[in-house]
């Protein structure tokens, strides 16, 4: 579907593409955003994202999204809408399947906690992060550093971005500046994100016992669709009824998306890719009423899930981690690993703190959960000493 003449006329191609930051002799039997897509599934960020938490700590359960399933997640319901509106699936799934990289462990916590540390140094931010994994960190070709992904594929990537950083980074972050849009490509997969980790935070929720059908009740996505399935399939347990309706909504939320979005564009007049990012708006969106009804899923769990006791416990713990790694390390160089300490004593030669601190950063935001636990255990326990 992501040959040139089967995509719709604003889709992304390879010939409208900025490309990569090196040249390189094009593949064969792939296309270019093909490569893009297989080089990160074949990177070392991307295999740690197995062990790196979605809301559970990694070993608190084996059935719990991690980062990577939820990645996978992403690329599926990404493609599905990806077709239907004849945009680039090839893209589409390489910015799914990218798009946490730079995750750190412990969630949301460990960003939070993270963040916290670099305040006075630029502070700290996954989508940024995640840019900085395939466009530096990972180390696996002769002829340069990171993935070289296509610009495209790197525009997907960095969701958000401060001025301050857009500044320093060319076209790349000239959107930030200039308030235009990035590609539907782009767009459809920053809301399938949200689209996946809603509902499946609802199924690891109810799975965990954290969240039950009686709360969910209340939320009316959920409970119109609970009614649906129940009354369809009386006899079907508890669970598979939950399973079912989350389904469910999931596939009203990427028809109601294709079919608003379809809407968009014909009501703004959308031709081109430059019509696209020339836009005042966002043209891959919900309609008002699943917007709405989104948001209250959201809310609810933000306060009954994100924000329970047992999560909250994780959190704090994530948060104490991170900050007792980060100040070591800082305080103490040469516990970083051979390697790191090279990087760090060169970037502070050329930074000063600023840049030391960015590669303790990027040594931290690469761990997996059980790594960064073991290296508090074992700095912990050097500083009780």
């Amino acid at each position: 579907m992501s040959c040139a003449n089967q995509l719709a006329a604003y889709a992304v191609t390879e010939q409208q593409s900025l490309g990569r930051d090196i040249d390189e002799v094009a593949c064969r039997s792939r296309s270019e955003f093909q490569r893009d897509r297989d080089r990160v599934i074949h990177c070392t960020a991307f295999r740690r994202l197995e062990y790196k938490t979605q809301v559970f700590i990694n070993h608190e359960g084996d059935l719990y999204r991690t980062r990577l399933t939820h990645s996978l997640e992403v690329a599926q319901i990404a493609r599905s809408v990806a077709r239907a509106l004849k945009l680039n699936e090839d893209l589409t799934e390489a910015i799914a399947l990218a798009h946490d990289l730079g995750h750190t462990p412990f969630g949301h916590a460990g960003q939070d906690a993270l963040n916290l540390c670099m305040q006075k140094y630029g502070g700290f931010e996954h989508n940024f992060q995640s840019l900085r994994v395939v466009d530096h960190l990972e180390e696996k070709y002769p002829e340069f550093n990171g993935l070289n992904l296509m610009f495209d594929t790197r525009e997907g990537i960095l969701k958000h971005c401060s001025l301050k950083n857009a500044r320093g980074m060319g076209v790349l972050g000239a959107r930030f500046i200039n308030r235009t849009q990035p590609s539907l490509e782009a767009q459809l997969t920053n809301i399938a994100d949200e689209i996946a980790y809603n509902n499946h935070d609802v199924d690891d929720g109810l799975r965990s016992g954290l969240i039950t059908l009686s709360q969910l009740s209340q939320v009316e996505l959920f409970a119109t669709h609970y009614r649906i399935v129940e009354k369809k399939y009386p006899a079907l347990s508890d669970k598979r009824k939950a399973q079912a309706a989350i389904r469910n909504i999931i596939d009203q939320c990427v028809t109601d998306l294709i079919d608003n979005t379809q809407a968009n564009i014909s009501h703004d007049g959308i031709h081109t890719l430059s019509e696209v990012r020339s836009n005042p708006r966002a043209l891959v969106s919900f309609s008002a009423d699943i917007k709405e009804k989104m948001a209250e899923l959201k809310s609810f769990l933000h306060s009954n899930l994100y924000q329970h006791e047992q999560v909250n416990v994780m959190s704090e713990n994530a948060r104490k981690t991170i900050k007792l790694l980060f100040e070591r390390y800082f305080e103490q160089p040469s516990l970083l690993p051979a390697e790191h300490q090279h990087k760090a004593h060169i970037k502070r030669d050329k930074l000063g703190d600023a840049g030391f601190a960015r590669v303790t950063a990027d040594y931290i935001a690469g761990m997996t959960d059980r790594y960064a636990e073991a290296e508090y255990k074992r700095l912990h326990v050097d500083n009780s000493t």
